[in-house]
């Protein structure tokens, strides 16, 4: 399933102008999950439908993702302007890696976990990019490829494996920098944010937890 590309082409039209949103206070809130705040969240359904829903984990609220042979997520059309919030935050736990599956390949692109940002091309949609940030199966953290099925995406493993399964973990990433590093130029605006726990290639199952997800100015 083309979950990327079709995020590109169908959702992102949508995103011609923007609402600029900054805070004064170097901060830009896209998920306020512990809260029990879902408001902005929209559902994008590729193929059968991950069930996304709050529940307490540990003693916090967060947003609980079920995927049985499933490709669904959630995104948040938001304007980010980077020069001022480049960083993204969040925190996430899953129960399990999808065992065997290699997400560099069509039949395995699939992740217990991912947190992706999106640049709309608006009018020209061929030129929407996104960087996918993923709980990697097996690729070592750190490392990147393309994603099996477009150029204009990248895939960026930022943990791996079963070893801090079942913990929470938080992930810090200069979007700006990761842009200009993939794409060999200055990026415009983030116009979207998205998280999606996917088995459909595979046709495993995942679960997985996301916590609060923020921009920051450092």
């Amino acid at each position: 399933m083309k979950k990327l590309l079709c995020w590109a082409t169908v959702c992102l039209p949508l995103l011609y102008v923007p609402q600029l949103s900054w805070a004064a206070s170097g901060r830009v809130d896209i998920a306020r999950f512990s809260r029990g705040d879902l408001s902005g969240w929209q559902p994008k359904v590729f193929s059968g439908e991950t069930r996304y829903l709050l529940k307490n984990s540990d003693g916090r609220l967060a947003l609980h993702a079920d995927s049985n042979a499933a490709a669904s997520g959630l995104f948040h059309e938001i304007s980010v302007e980077l020069g001022k919030t480049p960083i993204l935050n969040w925190t996430w736990k899953i129960d399990s890696v999808l065992a065997g599956a290699d997400e560099r390949t069509r039949v395995g692109d699939d992740y217990s976990a991912r947190v992706y940002v999106v640049f709309s091309g608006g009018l020209m949609f061929w030129r929407t990019r996104a960087i996918n940030y993923v709980w990697s199966n097996k690729q070592s953290v750190g490392s990147n490829w393309p994603n099996a099925f477009t150029g204009n995406a990248r895939m960026v493993a930022v943990e791996s494996g079963n070893s801090r399964a079942g913990q929470w973990v938080s992930v810090r990433r200069d979007v700006r920098a990761d842009y200009r590093h993939f794409f060999g130029e200055e990026p415009r605006n983030v116009d979207a944010v998205a998280i999606m726990t996917d088995t459909d290639n595979t046709g495993a199952s995942a679960t997985a937890w996301y916590g609060d997800i923020w921009f920051s100015a450092k």
